[in-house]
């Protein structure tokens, strides 16, 4: 029996996706819920499973390939011992310059290696320019990891500069955006064009927010099995300023203002595709350590390429965190359609009056990029008060004053 895979259904917000590559070759057996194949979105890359037992009888879609919903990508010849395919293939992947085992093809070799890459590792090895099967793996059963191919870019890189004659020439690469780095640029364009963004700052001292962090770190951790951040004290003070200024959570729709009385908080995550933003659901009933399990959470599945499109759609508010790579201030780009985002910074100490005595505190600086359209100066400007009053006396957040 035969069987279509097909493009999963796709979310409203994506028309289509690449085909970015194949596990597998024509011929090939597989196992179900095995991923045969990558489709990269504006947002994720999705994995395609193998809907059941079986060998790949044929490939109809060739890498790099622009598909929709429902498309057909392969056949599947259903059952342990069905009869392999002839090998040309639209999309069938070139034999691997390798060696291998005994009794295996070798694209049967071929289809091994690749199956052992992850999406965000198959991508760095690809940006590269690499030969996975030359880079040891330190995973189970020999799988590449990132900081696997890291290590080998960086000792390779140690190496060739130990041999290197110096370069007369001066050349350039052209590299094609992938689809989430055009949808970013597309997206901040797009937002600089339709929306009248005017950015505010402040700044706070963290210096109640550090010492309540160094009080009770260790048993927080102790008891929730997750560091004690930073970021979940700027989710609270965030959602109690959103409910006092209900315009920062609302945005515009044609000639309406939406306002929402629910706080879905988007934490911005830097990878190396590009910025996502993945949503707290409910922030607002969310507690200290769900908070911080759940960006804990988001984070690693960000690296690796692991956020559903759902994951990552609909916030009401965006906190992004320039300070983890050193920015000491920045006008940050609202995320579309909300209204407003808030930008943290590193922490420095600075000398501040405080009580007429100047002392050294811990300060960041604060940014609030706005759409004037709906938002006022006064309101951002008494947003990010809140903001600050909040996380220099703590007790607020737990009051809720």
């Amino acid at each position: 029996m035969t069987i279509e895979v097909k493009v999963p259904q796709l979310p409203e917000s994506v028309a289509d996706a690449t085909l970015v590559a194949w596990h597998k070759a024509a011929g090939d057996p597989v196992k179900r819920d095995e991923n045969l194949v990558d489709l990269e979105t504006d947002k994720v890359v999705l994995e395609v499973p193998a809907p059941a037992n079986g060998v790949l009888k044929e490939i109809r879609i060739a890498d790099g390939t622009t598909v929709t919903s429902g498309e057909i990508l392969a056949i599947l010849e259903e059952g342990e011992a069905a009869a392999a395919a002839p090998p040309a293939q639209a999309g069938e992947q070139e034999p691997a310059a390798q060696e291998a085992e005994p009794g295996e093809s070798v694209a049967e070799s071929a289809g091994k290696a690749a199956a052992k890459l992850s999406p965000s590792v198959r991508r760095l090895i690809e940006e590269h320019d690499l030969d996975a099967e030359a880079i040891p793996g330190s995973a189970r059963d020999g799988r590449l990891t990132k900081a696997d191919v890291n290590k080998y870019i960086a000792e390779r890189g140690s190496a060739a500069q130990s041999v290197a004659l110096p370069e007369t020439g001066r050349g350039e690469k052209r590299v094609p955006m992938t689809r989430l780095r055009a949808r970013i640029a597309e997206r901040l364009v797009e937002v600089q064009q339709s929306a009248a963004m005017l950015t505010t700052f402040n700044e706070v001292d963290l210096s109640e927010v550090m010492a309540l962090r160094k009080r009770y770190r260790d048993q927080f951790e102790k008891n929730y099995g997750v560091r004690l951040g930073f970021m979940s004290f700027f989710v609270k003070a965030a959602v109690q300023a959103l409910r006092r200024f209900p315009a920062v959570n609302a945005y515009v729709d044609g000639n309406e203002i939406v306002y929402h009385d629910f706080f879905d908080i988007g934490i911005a995550v830097s990878t190396e595709r590009g910025l996502v933003v993945p949503v707290l659901r409910d922030a607002d009933s969310l507690g200290f350590a769900e908070i911080e399990q759940g960006i804990g959470d988001f984070a690693g599945r960000a690296r690796d390429g692991a956020l559903t499109i759902e994951e990552m759609t609909g916030g009401t508010f965006t906190i992004t965190n320039g300070g983890v790579f050193g920015s000491l201030l920045s006008t940050p780009i609202i995320n579309p359609p909300q209204s407003a985002i808030l930008g943290m910074h590193k922490i420095q100490e600075r000398p501040m009056v405080v009580d007429g005595e100047i002392l050294v505190r811990p300060m960041m600086y604060l940014a609030l990029t706005y759409d004037h359209r709906i938002i006022d100066g006064r309101e951002s400007v008494q947003f990010l008060v809140a903001i600050k009053e909040a996380l220099e006396d703590p007790a607020r957040l737990l009051l809720q004053i």
